[in-house]
């Protein structure tokens, strides 16, 4: 079972392994939600999340011969990197089964950890039901991502450094898959401080917490394709359910849309880059998902490992989601100089052009008119109704592309 004195023996036997990650305040968003907020940066912990805490300590936790042959974990990637860092560390071999579609960054980075990667099954879960298989064929050790003791208590040693550094904090916001991070946190905290609020915040295309406490008993939810990957599970743990329902005040989801914009707001504003799974619990806050919400806040930032294609496509959807980006379909006469007085107009606009495609070629179209498809540079919801007001003033047909 894990209990309060398994996590500071956890804190002890990590203390010189770990990063003792910052907590910083951020004015920004402090001044913008109307209560002091601070960022727990688990996004900068060796290895890029807060997993290495749990995998660290339960492989030192192990007799050196249960260690002999190897370790064995599924992983949607940051507990993949925290398995192979530490079985590197101790010398020992590793074997980790990832899903498919996981981004090649987590991948490339456990490999040259020295772990054997496997990539298999569509999810989390999958990967997991195949890792366990090979553990028995192979006779490895398992290590799980969450749903063990002593891995729940390397992760709840945050919840101790967040109460050294803010004693007075009254909020903390933790990202949800299977559960060993907000039950290891939340059993650290409540145990001095139990009036402290801890919400668990997940993806609405990963919400198997949420309706496991609403209903009050683990359900299985269906788990679509989702930003925050690393949160990606399709229930939560049988061990870490129950201190979950007990300890945890509250569950909100999040959108996907949502999500971007968190990420794309912590790059602009703090200069942090964070996962999807990691800014959830921004975008909860952002966008008002946990109501009656006062005094000193923590928004637990749980890793920063996204590789470059998903950042760009990240900035792309958040700066849309944030009216900074037009994508729009115009149809034009096939006349010399429509395409030019269309960019004039755009500049009356103060719409700048980021991106055009100039079609006459489509079937869809009737002769004589041609077809553009525009991305454009804007300041705004409001601007982006401006522009829009504007153009079809002038005549334009025109559709805003999705």
């Amino acid at each position: 079972m894990l209990t309060y004195e398994l996590i500071l023996e956890a804190s002890e036997r990590l203390r010189k392994r770990v990063r003792r990650t910052e907590l910083i305040p951020s004015h920004h968003f402090s001044s913008r939600l109307g209560f002091p907020l601070f960022f727990k940066c688990e996004n900068l912990q060796r290895t890029g999340a807060f997993k290495i805490r749990g995998a660290l300590n339960f492989m030192t936790s192990q007799p050196r011969e249960a260690l002999k042959r190897g370790v064995i974990t599924a992983s949607a990637g940051n507990h993949a990197q925290g398995v192979a860092y530490a079985a590197d560390l101790l010398g020992v071999p590793a074997v980790i089964y990832m899903p498919e579609q996981t981004p090649l960054i987590k991948v490339f980075e456990t490999r040259e950890l020295g772990a054997e990667v496997i990539l298999i099954g569509r999810n989390f879960d999958e990967a997991c039901q195949a890792a366990r298989e090979a553990e028995q064929e192979r006779g490895l050790l398992f290590v799980h991502p969450f749903d063990d003791p002593l891995v729940m208590a390397g992760q709840g040693t945050i919840g101790l450094e967040i109460l050294a550094e803010l004693p007075d904090v009254a909020n903390i916001l933790v990202p949800v898959g299977g559960g060993g991070l907000i039950a290891g946190v939340a059993t650290a905290v409540k145990e001095s401080h139990p009036h402290v609020r801890i919400i668990a915040v997940e993806s609405v295309s990963a919400p198997s917490l949420h309706y496991s406490l609403q209903h009050g008993s683990i359900l299985e939810s269906p788990v679509r394709a989702t930003l925050a990957d690393g949160i990606a599970v399709k229930k939560p743990g049988a061990n870490t359910f129950p201190i979950i329902r007990r300890l945890v005040n509250d569950s909100v989801l999040v959108e996907e849309e949502e999500i971007a914009l968190a990420i794309v707001a912590l790059l602009e504003r703090t200069k942090l880059l964070v996962e999807g799974a990691g800014a959830v619990t921004l975008a909860a806050l952002l966008n008002g998902r946990v109501p009656g919400i006062s005094g000193k806040t923590v928004c637990l930032l749980s890793g920063g490992n996204t590789d470059v294609k998903t950042i760009a496509t990240v900035v792309e959807r958040g700066l849309l989601a944030a009216g900074r980006y037009l994508k729009l379909r115009i149809e034009l006469e096939d006349v010399p100089g429509s395409l030019a007085r269309l960019a004039a107009d755009l500049a009356d606009a103060r719409s700048n052009i980021f991106h055009i495609t100039h079609d006459r070629r489509s079937i869809n179209l009737p002769l004589g008119r041609t077809e553009v498809l525009l991305e454009l540079e804007t300041r705004g919801a409001d601007h982006i109704e401006k522009v829009i007001q504007e153009l079809e003033g002038k005549g334009y047909l025109l559709s805003v592309v999705r």
